[in-house]
């Protein structure tokens, strides 16, 4: 079976454009070829090849014949004999038909036959421009190959390992989907609804299925059952980190926008729930395929073929917001292009964008490519992953685990005529940035339960929010990934409290399963309750804020406007080096140096008090360095709550 639900079905022979007037002067022969075409039309292929075959016996130089004869082999997936017709219509008139030349290259390139491509691309692209149609398509095919030749010469590394009999079948399996611990893959399973009739795309439809890790194998596989999966189609799917919320693509729903939608499911504490349709604006009434979710569930990329794109399915971007989701955002030149863009997925580093595209020099069909995000939030030009793990088949539906080492992707190489799930040893030079595991517990300070809460992680270098999560009602349970070796802020929030503030360096590698633990107990609002602000930084021995310093000042801000009531002390603190003076006037200084940055950010003077304590009170001892560090800090202090 030719993937025609993956790829775009080439038109050998246009049937709408069929006439009486044909290359064959035998009566005969057009009568059969006329049989033929009725029978295309019906999808009777076994039909139309006995009719064409008729008239090829009566007329051995029927163009036409030929054409249609290889539209029918091309499509029963016998790719061979749609070259071996194809070609003997063009020897029989080899100027009669320019495109011929570019439709025949779109064949041979899909068996690897590069240097055959290249001369069929080269004769296209002969013919003056006048003369031809979709001549950027031969440009494309003779740009593919080009590099596959190249990229022949220069193999990466690569062994894919079959994931054998335990998730593979006779039916085509694609879209794999790993959960952080990796000890869950769920995949899509393209399989017929009536298995004793033809595998034919009226007949088919798709499924979740899933396996579990068993030692160093996985269990037998098993669908995943409603309500999940329904008589319709539904697959493609990514998770949040945590693994508690499932977004996936579902086709021909009573409440769908479009063909095919994206839909929610939360885990439920033993099964998915009921799946919802993310409506507007990320679904239309156009298709909405092929969901992967940043790790911390704010940002949802797909694939669409709505208006704005630059070929038949683009990859798309929406950013959760307040009130929902935004409104997507193509991802431009960068990434999309005038072919097939699908099967993204984003990483839980949120930068390495792994995705499948025809509209890039490659191997031949789908190629699996990777571009990066950069500091400007600008992709970089997509990177083919290289031969031999892209081939001339079709490479779709990669995903990465997150150490970043291990890579699980679909292909049809192997078997012929399905794709199946492989697995590989992913070359460093194509990994993802290494992403490890934070946890803990946001509880109350003074009754230990639990809370829900917003927690933030800022890049204290980019001052960016990299990670945004909500910890779980009841206990307060919250898990992040995040990129490693990297200096991070952490601010929490919840209604009623005080924000917590943290300043830590996040080193090394953690698992799903041993994650790096930090417990966040929250002070209630009262007077008297303070918080340490961890991220306000100054030059040595100056009261001038650094830059680092502006996420914090401004959700201090953000907390005060949300409270409008309160009044608060801003205090400084130093340690002992130096003079007791110096400390002093040190710190009242840097304590005026916040309010002012505060009142500069509409908090009324009347509420601000800035006071300054020098080394009187420390909270660990001046005999280390990192006692030194607790002591020099910023707090802030609740006098009133004006209620």
């Amino acid at each position: 079976m030719r993937h025609l639900w993956l790829i775009s079905l080439l038109l050998l022979f246009r049937v709408s454009a069929f006439a009486q007037h044909t290359s064959s002067g035998s009566k005969r022969a057009i009568r059969m070829f006329e049989e033929a075409v009725a029978h295309y039309r019906e999808m009777d292929l076994d039909g139309a090849e006995s009719s064409l075959l008729k008239a090829l016996r009566s007329d051995g130089d029927f163009i036409e014949a030929y054409q249609l004869i290889s539209q029918v082999c091309y499509e029963s997936g016998r790719i061979g004999e749609a070259i071996h017709y194809y070609s003997r219509g063009l020897e029989i008139d080899p100027e009669g038909n320019p495109d011929g030349y570019r439709l025949l290259a779109g064949l041979t390139i899909q068996t690897g036959d590069y240097a055959r491509t290249l001369e069929l691309a080269e004769k296209f692209l002969s013919f003056p421009p006048e003369q031809v149609s979709s001549r950027q398509t031969g440009i494309l095919l003779k740009e593919k190959c080009l590099f596959a030749m190249e990229a022949m010469k220069n193999p990466v590394p690569f062994q894919p390992e079959n994931l054998g009999d335990s998730v593979n079948s006779a039916y085509s399996e694609y879209w794999p989907c790993l959960s952080v611990d990796e000890q869950l893959l769920m995949f899509t399973v393209m399989m017929p609804r009536d298995p004793a009739a033809d595998l034919l795309p009226w007949n088919l439809q798709e499924d979740f299925y899933y396996v579990l890790r068993k030692g160093n194998s996985w269990s037998g596989r098993a669908s995943a059952g409603a309500p999940l999966n329904t008589p319709d189609n539904e697959g493609a799917h990514t998770m949040t980190a945590d693994g508690k919320t499932l977004y996936f693509t579902a086709c021909n729903r009573r409440d769908g926008k479009g063909m095919c939608d994206i839909y929610r499911s939360e885990w439920r504490g033993d099964r998915w729930g009921e799946p919802q349709n993310l409506g507007s604006p990320v679904n239309s009434r156009y298709s909405e395929k092929h969901p992967t979710i940043s790790a911390d569930g704010r940002m949802l990329l797909f694939t669409s073929n709505r208006p704005g794109g630059k070929g038949s399915f683009d990859i798309w971007a929406s950013v959760r917001e307040a009130g929902g989701w935004g409104t997507p955002v193509n991802l431009g030149d960068s990434v999309n292009t005038g072919g097939l863009e699908q099967s993204p997925f984003l990483h839980p580093d949120g930068r390495s964008l792994y995705f499948s595209s025809t509209g890039w020099p490659g191997m031949g069909q789908g190629d699996l490519f990777l571009s990066r995000l950069d500091g400007d939030h600008h992709w970089s030009r997509p990177v083919n992953l290289g031969y031999p793990l892209n081939t001339y088949n079709d490479e779709i539906g990669l995903t990465v685990n997150a150490r970043g080492n291990t890579a699980y992707f679909a292909s049809d190489r192997g078997r012929g005529t399905d794709t199946d799930i492989y697995t590989f040893e992913l070359p460093p030079a194509i990994r993802p940035v290494l992403v490890s595991y934070l946890a803990g517990r946001v509880f109350d300070a003074h009754n230990m339960k639990g809370l829900s809460a917003v927690i933030r992680l800022i890049d204290l270098e980019t001052e960016e929010v990299v990670m945004e999560t909500a910890s779980g009602p009841g206990e307060g349970d919250y898990l992040v990934s995040l990129p490693t070796d990297r200096d991070y802020a952490l601010n929490v929030s919840a209604e009623g409290y005080l924000f917590y503030s943290a300043h830590f360096s996040f080193t090394g590698e953690h698992s799903r399963k041993q994650p790096f633990q930090r417990d966040i107990p929250m002070e209630k609002i009262g007077v008297g309750s303070a918080v340490v602000l961890n991220n306000i930084f100054f030059n040595t021995g100056s009261d001038e804020l650094l830059d680092a310093s502006l996420a914090e000042l401004n959700r201090v801000a953000a907390f005060l406007n949300e409270n409008p009531s309160l009044a608060v002390e801003i205090s400084g603190h130093t340690d002992n080096t130096g003079s007791a003076e110096h400390n002093q006037e040190l710190s009242e200084r840097r304590a005026g140096a916040v309010v002012d940055y505060l009142k500069g950010k509409g908090i009324p003077p009347a509420r601000l008090h800035p006071a300054g304590y020098g080394e009187r009170e420390p909270v660990a001892g001046n005999d280390t360095e990192e006692g030194r560090a607790q002591n020099r800090r910023t707090e802030m202090k609740i006098t009133d709550i004006g209620r």
